[in-house]
């Protein structure tokens, strides 16, 4: 065994000890420990690298080959099972085959196609000059010419849903303020009838005392009514959601006679009208009300 193959056994040896198990964060000091180690590796072989690269004919891309290269050798050193294999033999494999795919990929400009439009491989780490002089990468002088229209496109997505979703607010709280009313002249209502009644009795003080509490407690709302109201709010929503803003998927509201998805057709047509009339009323809406406004003329 040379004196090279040795040092790289030992070296390798290195990197496995520092390295922590599978699952476990490395401390600093086993960082810098394989940092080194692997650092001694790459001199060790730089010479058969060197070697390699020039057998591969990718002396032109040089510094894509050797970046390459060292990917091989960690890959290598994280799969070394030394009672297989000696590194040295191991990690002459895995540097020919990074080098053999990087030269797949080199060779496209060879194709007859790339070579009537003069296509050039070019490293994406290559510093090219900017407009104004300056060094720019590759990479970041690379123009997407579909990137603004995805981003505009997405924006808008982002803002008609939350346009849809703050206007089924508007209008949910809308019917709250309606319902909560209504239960309210029914509360009223129910106390005025009761009123109506004791005033044909006669009472002593006594009872004229426990009947204005209890008249108290009447005038509040019940709340088996608040939670019917709730219930049929979030019914609500959901139907405006799926029908009118397609929000939901599915059919959520089907049975087999039809009569669910007839009361949600329903409840989706009012919904509309109420939603137009609050767009027009609050600015936050002015564009969906005009757009509205838009298809109704036509």
């Amino acid at each position: 065994m040379s004196k090279i193959t040795i040092a790289l056994e030992s070296a390798v040896a290195r990197v496995k000890a520092s390295s922590p198990p599978e699952g476990e964060a490395s401390t600093a000091r086993q960082r810098a420990e394989v940092d080194r180690a692997f650092a001694h590796i790459l001199r060790l072989i730089a010479p058969r690298i060197r070697h390699f690269i020039r057998q591969y004919g990718l002396a032109a891309h040089w510094d894509d080959a050797e970046q390459a290269c060292s990917i091989a050798v960690h890959r290598a050193i994280q799969a070394y099972d030394s009672e297989k294999a000696q590194f040295t033999t191991f990690v002459n494999w895995q540097i020919r085959g990074e080098l053999q795919s990087l030269r797949f990929r080199l060779m496209t400009d060879q194709r007859p196609s790339a070579r009537k439009v003069e296509a050039v491989t070019v490293s994406l780490d290559a510093i090219g000059s900017g407009e104004d002089g300056e060094d720019i990468s590759i990479v970041a002088s690379i123009e997407d010419e579909e990137a603004l229209d995805r981003t505009e496109a997405a924006a808008s997505d982002y803002l008609a849903r939350a346009a849809m979703v703050s206007l089924a607010d508007t209008y949910v709280e809308h019917l709250r303020k309606t319902g909560m009313e209504r239960l309210r002249r029914q509360a009223r209502s129910r106390k005025g009838r009761r009123a109506e009644v004791e005033g044909h009795e006669g009472v002593d003080g006594d009872d004229r005392q426990r009947r204005r509490v209890w008249r108290a407690e009447s005038s509040a709302i019940d709340p088996a009514d608040l939670a019917e109201l709730e219930e049929r709010l979030q019914h609500n929503r959901k139907v405006v959601e799926h029908r009118l803003f397609e929000l939901l998927p599915g059919e959520p509201f089907d049975d087999d006679s039809g009569v669910m998805r007839e009361r949600a057709r329903q409840i989706a047509k009012r919904a509309a009208r109420t939603m137009c009339e609050l767009a027009g009323l609050d600015p936050r809406f002015a564009m969906m009300a005009e757009y509205g406004q838009a298809l109704s003329a036509h």
